[in-house]
């Protein structure tokens, strides 16, 4: 996956390991020597994320201020240096695997929550702030920041931006562009550009902010985020039910919607993630059935207790297997510990994990899974399909034996892909709802967007960054 070491190096070095420690040297004199890294675990420890392809750069930059990144990119710009920007590495599609080699620029140690104002609803935070640690923040001060992605824990708010992340609130709350009225962006050639602000309504010329949330680190680099903050509900509720059968669950969905409930979550489960749950040993209890339901309600003590009580009822009358409902906090939490390891309780199974985050119309929620069971049958792979129901974003997972080792496998896989990617299309779906294209959807890429949307990323791409050197080799090439 080795690509163009930068015309500087080109001209300096007369090898491979001469041009690369030439850029080093040239990147210690512009920045501080303890930012620059070039030994072999640092290299290695930068090299992908939580996808499978892996590319090992030349240098790894963590940038500690914008400055740094204005300084760095720059220098990149003239000199053509691939440069691929990562937070915390817990995607799910390659997006910041550097495949041109080059800079990995780290942005984990921009960490500072740099305000929270409750009068104006907003927090001021660093790219490498950990979703997790901001919401904590800012609900100590009765404030709420909806996003919550299942890496919640680890994983960073530049990195959300960079994807556009959501999670099971989505349903009610929106997902990560909806919190974002204000970035600070370098541009591929050093500049600085300020758009939006601590307002939370703004009309000033285009959207840039929504230009760049979801970009994948291909138009800029984000260097400080302003966020609008909700809120904090006082009250929060949550229903787990169980179903005989997945197909009852997705209709419960419907049901759900029919009878005028807008839960804050509603998320569902299949057989086969619920058996790897039950397996691993690290998964919390796991209830009966072959099919879960989670809805969750946040608000007022009293509405919110009402609305429990009448969703109750209504799932009640279609005879779940089981049904649990936690009244506060703590016991919501509980509940949710359970969801929360389903991906990490499909990889204790031993077999590759191949998470694709496809989104359908509501409408397709019964047909999806039906037609995923079918798949499953046809491809001889288990697929195991859980998510957001509410919003029809399902992770439809397939679980591959000896993926990475057996060419016929991975083949094998790709067909079922096709087979699922078309399907969806055809629904009017899409291929990706939270995660990005990245690397893993760079095939589907053409079909899903089309030729004019294509021309039209790549003439945006071309305006920002006309070099090319805004994490290259992705989607758009």
């Amino acid at each position: 996956m080795a690509g163009k070491p930068g015309a500087l190096a080109l001209q300096r070095g007369s090898g491979k390991a001469q041009q690369e420690m030439e850029i080093a040297s040239e990147l210690r004199e512009l920045l501080d020597g303890d930012i620059v890294a070039d030994d072999s675990q640092t290299l290695a420890d930068h090299n992908g994320d939580k996808w499978f392809a892996h590319a090992t750069p030349e240098i790894v930059v963590f940038a500690r201020s914008t400055d740094d990144v204005c300084k760095l990119l720059r220098f990149a710009n003239e000199n053509k240096i691939p440069t691929t920007a990562r937070g915390a590495g817990y995607g799910y599609v390659g997006s910041c695997v550097p495949v041109r080699r080059g800079i990995a620029l780290s942005l984990v140690r921009m960490n500072r929550i740099k305000e929270i104002n409750f009068n104006d609803a907003v927090a001021i935070v660093e790219p490498g702030v950990i979703t997790a640690d901001l919401k904590r923040a800012v609900r100590e001060q009765k404030l709420f920041y909806p996003p919550d992605p299942a890496s919640l824990e680890h994983c960073t708010i530049g990195g959300n931006v960079a994807t556009n992340a959501g999670g099971p609130r989505c349903l009610k709350y929106g997902v990560t562009r909806n919190y974002v009225i204000g970035l600070e962006i370098v541009l591929a050639n050093g500049d600085l550009l300020r758009t939006g602000g601590r307002v939370h309504k703004n009309k000033t010329g285009f959207d840039l902010i929504g230009l760049f949330v979801g970009s994948e680190g291909m138009l800029g680099i984000v260097t400080e985020i302003t966020l609008k903050l909700l809120p904090l509900p006082p009250t929060r509720a949550t229903l787990s039910a169980s179903f005989d059968r997945m197909s009852e669950a997705a209709a419960m969905v419907q049901e759900i919607f029919a009878a005028g409930f807008l839960p804050s979550s509603l998320e569902i489960a299949d057989k086969f993630t619920l058996e790897a749950a039950r397996r691993d040993s690290a998964a919390t209890q796991v209830p009966p059935g072959n099919a879960h339901l989670l809805v969750e309600f946040d608000g007022q003590e009293k509405s919110i207790a009402a609305e429990m009580e009448k969703i109750r009822g209504l799932i009640t009358s279609h005879k779940p297997s089981a049904l649990e409902i936690a009244a506060n906090e703590a016991g919501s939490e509980k509940l949710w510990a359970l969801r929360r390891e389903f991906s990490n309780s499909l990889r204790a199974t031993g077999l590759t994990k191949l998470n694709q985050d496809i989104v359908v119309p509501r409408s397709r929620l019964v047909d999806l899974i039906t037609f995923a069971e079918k798949l499953s049958a046809r491809s001889g792979f288990p697929i195991a399909c859980f998510g957001h129901a509410g919003d029809g974003n399902i992770h439809v997972n397939i679980m591959a034996d000896r993926y990475n080792r057996e060419a016929a496998v991975r083949d094998r896989v790709q067909d079922a892909l096709d087979e699922l990617f078309r399907q969806v299309l055809a629904w009017g779906g899409v291929i990706t709802g939270e995660h990005g294209i990245g690397l893993a959807k760079k095939r589907w890429w053409p079909e899903a967007s089309g030729g004019v949307a294509s021309e039209l990323h790549r003439s945006l791409k071309h305006t920002l960054d006309p070099n090319n050197i805004l994490n290259p080799g992705k989607f758009l090439e």
